[in-house]
């Protein structure tokens, strides 16, 4: 007798379920299920890796890449053949934020509620600034960081900082890393798209293109005089940043394109 499938673990139901095409509206539509839904979020909008998700979802790795195979091609059936995509069904569970050791910074329940606590911590003037930080620049690839320099700050004014290590977490974790800290804002030179993706869900707000002093940058932030670049991008991820001759975000980047 076959072992039953494990259930798999969802943060939440998705806000739209259905997308259909302008001149498809009845046709008949491709039935994506939630935890199909859930891994196509966590992977390609949360750039987390298949044994991150696996983690978050309570299921072995080779489930989540046979699920986001599945998932892949009915999405990829819909663009090809402009058929309506509905997402219903599968076999699944709600995490409901009690699962926090697996639901980590993608769990919207569990994020609502250390939004609460680091606001009740923290204070209602109280804001926390974190910076990509090297030998006091603002270091200029996100996802390569090695240190943040965070900072909080009071009625405009700067009035604790400290410099943590990221402990080799790499794009894909790096936000929860920065909502763990309580951070509400990030100033750094280069970032990827799926990066600021994670921090929008993260409710962090990102000021990019950003280089020079880091201290200097927080207080233009604060003083709202920031020179910053809001369509911010960086597409290299596979070659060292930092070196010499090569900048992210605003900034000249060798015979590469960052911007």
């Amino acid at each position: 007798m076959p072992r039953p499938s494990r259930c798999r673990r969802i943060c939440d139901t998705p806000r739209v379920d259905t997308f259909c095409p302008i001149e498809c509206k009845d046709a008949e539509p491709i039935l994506l299920t939630l935890d199909e839904y859930e891994v196509i979020r966590l992977v390609d909008l949360g750039c987390q890796t298949h044994e991150q998700c696996a983690a978050q979802m309570d299921i072995s790795r080779s489930t989540v890449q046979e699920i986001y195979e599945s998932a892949r091609r009915k999405i990829a059936a819909c663009l090809v053949h402009g058929k309506p995509l509905h997402i219903t069904g599968g076999n699944y569970r709600i995490c409901g934020g009690q699962e926090a050791a697996y639901c980590g910074r993608c769990c919207r329940v569990q994020k609502a509620d250390t939004e609460k606590s680091n606001k009740n911590q923290k204070g209602d003037s109280i804001m926390k600034i974190a910076v990509t930080y090297e030998n006091g620049q603002v270091f200029q690839h996100f996802g390569h960081t090695e240190q943040f320099k965070i900072y909080e700050a009071s009625d405009g004014k700067i009035v604790h900082t400290e410099v943590v290590d990221t402990n080799g977490s790499g794009h894909g974790a790096l936000a929860g890393f920065l909502m763990q800290h309580g951070v509400d804002a990030l100033i750094c030179g280069g970032i990827g798209g799926g990066a600021q993706a994670a921090l929008a869900e993260a409710g962090i707000k990102l000021y990019g293109g950003v280089s020079g002093d880091a201290d200097a940058a927080v207080n233009a932030l604060l003083s709202g005089s920031l020179s910053y670049n809001p369509n911010v991008h960086c597409d290299h991820h596979d070659h060292a940043h930092g070196e010499a001759g090569h900048t992210c975000g605003d900034h000249g980047c060798g015979k590469h394109s960052c911007h």
